[in-house]
């Protein structure tokens, strides 16, 4: 989830387009927040470790 935000955000940023950008920033702070949960040992989504 990281990498596709991280992805959408490079490509939003060249093409100028904004929807793309939003998209992307959401993306990345969403993995953020699941992988700090796995690695704190929350389990997410029934597994114990977010990959």
């Amino acid at each position: 989830m990281i990498i596709l935000g991280v992805i959408l955000l490079v490509i939003g940023f060249i093409a100028g387009i904004s929807i793309l950008w939003t998209i992307g920033i959401v993306l990345v702070v969403i993995g953020l927040i699941l992988w700090i949960l796995g690695v704190v040992g929350h389990e997410v989504g029934g597994r114990r470790h977010y990959f």
